[in-house]
């Protein structure tokens, strides 16, 4: 079966850097446009990056471009979100997605505090 698992988040000062994994498993996952999402508590999720099956074509939210970095390693199966200048606002859970389909990882938690 089709799972999504992140990894990578964890407790981050402002101004720092994490790099976020998804790793993929049950489906082909070159064939597949990804994305990460991410949500905060009483919030709707949202959509922070997206990433084409070969990985030629890239989104991001407003609020993150030129801040997140979303990138793809198809032998591997995995994803990336590269997070830099990292902001309090920016805590979150992020989430993996094959976009447009209802599949989800299970999360990683992201805090940015001092």
């Amino acid at each position: 079966q089709v799972q999504l698992v992140e990894s990578g988040g964890g407790l981050v000062q402002p101004g720092g850097s994490l790099r976020l994994s998804c790793v993929a498993s049950g489906f082909n996952f070159s064939s597949y446009a990804m994305a990460w999402y991410r949500q905060i508590p009483g919030k709707e999720r949202e959509l922070v990056a997206s990433i084409s099956a070969i990985g030629g074509r890239t989104n991001y939210a407003d609020s993150v471009k030129g801040q997140f970095t979303i990138s793809r390693d198809n032998p591997k199966n995995t994803v990336y979100l590269q997070m830099d200048t990292l902001k309090p606002e920016d805590t979150a859970v992020y989430y993996c997605r094959i976009l447009g389909r209802p599949f989800w990882g299970q999360g990683t938690q992201v805090t940015v505090s001092s």
